[in-house]
């Protein structure tokens, strides 16, 4: 590695951090990376600001009706421990100026983040960082417009010279688009302005679901002022029509990484027609450690001592965490599965019920129960009818089926400790990374996974966790989900509930293994590491 003092200077812009709950900006594992990100700048002193916004509402909460079904309900948020720089930056949107106040966060142990916020006495827009992904596509467009040109007017203004601007996702483009424009006021043609300005940029890309990566109307682009003087033709050869804001980035980006192996196979296959885009690198994210992981399992492994005491420690805190969140009671000797992640469609929070006569009996009998959490996005329809569909097995099996609304960072944290078997399910290649699985497996809890996201690289059948279905990808969703389904019974019957109730010293070998293998390997400090020999340097 380069020394501390000559490394490039970075910029890291994401419209979401996960860094604790007392602060509400994230809504799920983008965030979190974020928040991880940061935290381990501070840790290993990398020259690191991150640029994010401070949003007045956050994600919002999301509970269940007496039916069942879920609803979002939206509250201001206090965040008094925030300092107020004394800086305020100016963007134009919708050709009115909209004045942006910088707040500075280093309270949870991260490398400086500046928030930026529009809730500013004679703003006539002073709600555009109201809701994180709320209302609809003029809003997001101000909010990125917030994020990506003030986040550029913001470092000015503050005077942080960097060297390199970070875009995690596409949300952060608009940035570029400033970048561009300072180039052009000084003289620069278009041409010109956007090679330098890509010599400035790298970019992360997330999720393979197309759905995921966000386009806009080109006309909607223009009338917002968020083309920063850039004609529609340029737009057009830059993003496509209507414009899409991951191929925009792909080309205003000298570098682009995938978050896994596999996901770097999957956006090379995805992006391949994008003509002039920056090669997509693998570069597998990781987790902050101290915040996930319980120092006594890590430490018990280290030794070879007993892993069983502290994770049965852990396994009652979640047990005590689950009644306290929805009255259930679940058993300490029962072998508890965990599942917590956004609900959407392709990760299937429900294969597990696919078959009644396999299930049933299990969950009836008292040798499984399962503890379920997780958020829809507030628009989404599909993602909360999944939960549901969920919410409905956990009152026909009241003390096996959990679900535990209002997903949050402690209830991450509580499942990916205290929980037996951490189970994933999405449809191959769908799932970019999934963290989680990296938070459990170094907590000691076995990994019951698909060979999807982060899990083909660690994965050793048998010996620190199980995957199921072979790596197989169907025609169609149908075709997917049975083959999948039948898989995970399979397995479920025949590997892991044996071992778990007539091999405790496998199970707990196992354990030593999972948490040895996966410690350092999918800790943040070999991300950022990752991070500056194969995308900054």
């Amino acid at each position: 590695m380069t020394s501390k003092s000559k490394m490039p200077k970075i910029a890291y812009f994401c419209m979401e951090y996960g860094l604790d709950d007392k602060l509400k900006t994230y809504a799920g594992g983008l965030g979190i990376l974020a928040g991880d990100y940061m935290k381990g700048a501070k840790d290993h002193d990398f020259p690191i600001v991150g640029l994010g916004i401070k949003w007045k509402q956050g994600y919002g909460d999301q509970h269940i009706d007496k039916d069942g079904m879920p609803f979002d309900c939206y509250k201001n948020q206090n965040y008094d421990f925030l300092e107020d720089t004394g800086v305020e930056v100016t963007v134009k949107i919708r050709q009115r100026d909209v004045k942006i106040k910088v707040w500075k966060c280093d309270n949870f142990g991260n490398a400086p983040l500046y928030l930026l916020d529009t809730d500013v006495p004679g703003n006539e827009d002073g709600w555009i960082t109201g809701q994180l992904y709320g209302w609809f596509g003029e809003e997001r467009i101000a909010q990125e417009m917030v994020l990506g040109v003030g986040g550029v007017r913001a470092l000015r203004a503050l005077g942080i010279d960097v060297d390199l601007y970070h875009f995690n996702e596409g949300h952060a483009l608009f940035a570029g688009f400033e970048l561009i424009r300072e180039k052009r006021d000084e003289g620069d043609s278009y041409q010109e302005a956007f090679v330098k300005s890509r010599e400035e940029i790298v970019f992360t890309t997330h999720t393979p679901v197309i759905q995921g990566n966000e386009s806009h109307p080109i006309d909607r682009l223009m009338y917002m002022g968020a083309n920063m003087g850039m004609t529609v033709e340029q737009l057009v050869a830059m993003g496509g029509a209507p414009f899409n804001m991951t191929v925009g980035a792909l080309r205003l980006s000298k570098k682009a990484n995938a978050v896994a192996q596999l996901h770097g196979e999957t956006a090379n296959e995805m992006w391949d027609y994008v003509e002039g885009r920056a090669e997509i690198v693998p570069i597998t994210n990781a987790i902050h450690r101290p915040t996930w992981v319980d120092k006594a399992m890590t430490d018990a492994a280290e030794k070879g001592a007993d892993l069983w005491v502290p994770h049965m420690k852990n396994k009652r805190d979640l047990i005590a965490f689950v009644k306290e969140r929805t009255g259930a009671e679940l058993k300490e000797d029962v072998l508890t599965l965990g599942f917590s992640r956004r609900a959407v469609p392709y990760k299937r929070a429900n294969l597990l019920f696919r078959d009644p006569e396999v299930i049933d009996p299990l969950l009836r009998d008292g040798k499984l129960q399962i503890v379920y959490s997780g958020k829809a996005h507030p628009l989404d329809d599909m993602g909360k009818q999944l939960i549901f569909e969920i919410v409905g097995f956990s009152k026909k099996y009241p003390n096996a089926v959990v679900y535990i609304p209002n997903y949050d960072m402690a209830t991450g944290a509580a499942l990916t400790r205290g929980s037996d078997v951490w189970l994933n399910n999405p449809r191959r290649p769908k799932e970019a990374s999934g963290t989680s699985g990296m938070k459990a497996a170094i907590n000691g809890v076995l990994n019951f996974s698909t060979l999807d996201g982060w899990w083909p690289e660690a994965c050793d059948h048998g010996e620190n966790g199980w995957q199921f279905g072979d790596g197989f990808i169907g025609k169609t969703e149908a075709e997917h989900d049975k083959h999948d389904g039948d898989a995970l019974y399979k397995v479920l019957l025949e590997e892991v509930m044996p071992t778990y109730y007539d091999n405790h010293k496998k199970w707990v070998a196992m354990m030593q293994q999972s948490i040895m293998d996966c410690k350092d390997e999918f800790a943040v400090l070999r991300m950022l590491e990752e991070y500056y020999e194969k995308l900054y340097i």
